[in-house]
This record gives structure tokens, sequence and C-alpha cells, in this order.
């Protein structure tokens, strides 16, 4: 992995917001409405990480991915459980609540790292969207497995996300 990971500050906010849209374009935009991705939703973006970028939060990791010219690629971010936690063993204290890797930069570790960064060999949870394999075979080969568990995703009405635990 020829990328570089760090802990982001408050003045990564509005490149992260960037990076949060342009992976979710990336990975989601045959499964959203034409439209869904326009100034309201980069602004939600914004406000969302300026919040949790502000907020010194113990619980949460961050860790972003940077390439050697300082371009944020990839990201990841973890804190306590939220949610849907019914059936989840007590042992898990964690949730994956991002990870995005730009598409270029798939498959030469650094989401490997940035999972690694945010929740080692933790006991975790997270959710996945059903109809992306490439991610659960991912999560799957770091010990995740699909408990049975699915959400529609209210602001995305094809999104259907699978939980997985480990």
């Amino acid at each position: 992995m020829a990328q570089q990971l760090r802990t982001p500050t408050r003045a990564d906010a509005h490149e992260l917001a960037k990076l949060h849209v342009a992976c979710w374009k990336e990975t989601y935009s045959d499964l959203l409405p034409e439209g869904f991705f326009d100034s309201a939703h980069d602004e939600q973006r914004l406000q969302m990480w300026n919040k949790v970028l502000a907020d010194p939060n113990p619980l949460f990791r961050i860790s972003l991915a940077e390439n050697a010219d300082g371009k944020l690629v990839g990201f990841a971010f973890s804190a306590a459980p939220t949610g849907n936690t019914e059936g989840i063993p007590s042992s898990v204290s964690r949730q994956l609540y991002n990870l995005y890797v730009l598409q270029g930069f798939h498959g030469d570790g650094t989401g490997q790292a940035l999972l690694d960064a945010v929740l080692g060999g933790e006991p975790a949870m997270l959710w996945v969207e059903s109809q992306n394999p490439r991610a659960i075979r991912f999560y799957q080969r770091n010990g995740f497995a699909l408990d049975g568990v699915t959400e529609d995703d209210p602001m995305a009405p094809k999104i259907t996300d699978a939980r997985m635990v480990r």
C-alpha cells in the first residue's frame, strides 16, 4: 500500500465530505434515484463531518488514507454500536460505520489498512449494502459473517443493508 494513514483534524471536514460523496457515487449510483447527489446532499455530508470531527468523543476512531500527493483516497470510522443491535453478542462493543476507498485504490491494501486502524481484531458489527458482493467478501475475509438481519435505508429506497458480525 503506497497510501499513508493518519487521524483527521477538523480542517479535513471539507475534503472528507467530498471523498465520502465521491465514494458513494462510485459505489451506489445505480441504486440511487436520479438527482440524489444534489447540493443538499453534499451539504449534509459536510455538516456530518464537521460535527464528527469537532466531537472529542474518545469512542470515535477515524482514519484517513492519503496518497503521496496528500489527496484523500479512503477513510474509515468506527464507534460504539447504535441502531438495531438486537441479537448482537455483548462482546461486540464497536460498529464500523464507514469504510470507503476510491475505486482506483481497490485491491491495493488501503481498505485493509483502514479496517485494521479503526477495528483491529475486535468483535464488531457493521452494515453492508446487500448487493455489494465485493464488500461482503472483504468483510468475510476479516472474520465477519452475515447474521440474517437486513434493513432498508429510508434515505435511499433501493439500498438494503445486511448486518455482519464478528
